[in-house]
């Protein structure tokens, strides 16, 4: 492997610099902070709720505990913890995304959120600060995964949790095809129409042709220190919720 390839990450199917894949991906995320939300209801059938809806009774978030919701961007998961009762810390390092979220918090009158710019491969809390880590759909989209990984690990308490929902690559016969067809063909389009961003859509649906296989992205969660580390596949794995405990 020659120099240039061993200092290149992948950014969608393109090779770049992780210093410019961290810009072009916050560029991203800055162009589509506005209509994340109503695209995800497009992009899924709204089967996106009921995804998240399942990660959190996978979290069982419970009263008065410490959650670290990290690319919490527009809030999803944090409502849905903090109805539960958690103490829940949304973190993002895309600014855009943060401020979508406080409004939203803002006019459903959640409180108690606190509101936090972090990047998931640097985080500025101290150890043991938090009961559960949350991550869904930003994993992927960090530069860094393992040392993202090995931040979440840090970042927990002893008997502590970590929570991925991610997409991945679905293991039923033909079905991933269909999706890959659906991807490339529909995606860019409706982010065309939709968010007026045909660019930014092509590369979160190749973003996630990329991401490894539900059982290589497990191996990678025991590296970073997690134990009893599991995997449990949606729709043939087309999402998978990771999770894996600091013991």
């Amino acid at each position: 492997m020659n120099e240039e390839a061993r200092d290149t990450v992948n950014f969608g199917e393109a090779l770049v610099t992780p210093e410019e894949k961290t810009r072009r991906v916050g560029g991203v995320f800055t162009s589509v902070a506005r209509s994340y939300d109503v695209m995800n209801d497009l992009m899924s059938g709204g089967m996106h709720r009921l995804w998240k809806d399942r990660f959190v009774a996978r979290v069982k978030p419970r009263p008065s505990e410490a959650i670290l919701d990290m690319a919490g961007g527009t809030g999803d998961i944090a409502f849905r913890m903090a109805a539960k009762g958690a103490k829940v810390t949304v973190s993002d390092i895309n600014a855009d995304m943060l401020a979508v979220g406080m409004e939203h918090a803002e006019k459903r009158r959640i409180d108690g959120l606190v509101w936090q710019r972090e990047n998931a491969e640097t985080l500025s809390f101290a150890d043991a600060s938090f009961d559960a880590y949350t991550i869904a759909f930003g994993i992927r989209n960090v530069t860094d995964v393992p040392a993202a990984l090995r931040e979440a690990h840090r970042v927990l308490r002893f008997g502590g949790r970590f929570f991925c929902l991610e997409f991945s690559t679905t293991e039923w016969p033909g079905f991933g095809q269909v999706y890959d067809k659906y991807g490339d063909a529909l995606i860019p389009k409706i982010g065309k129409l939709v968010a007026k961003d045909e660019d930014s859509y092509r590369y979160l649906v190749e973003s996630i042709r990329r991401f490894p296989k539900m059982s290589e992205f497990e191996r990678m969660i025991a590296a970073a220190g997690f134990t009893q580390t599991r995997v449990e596949p949606i729709l043939g794995g087309l999402v998978a919720i990771h999770s894996g405990w600091k013991i």
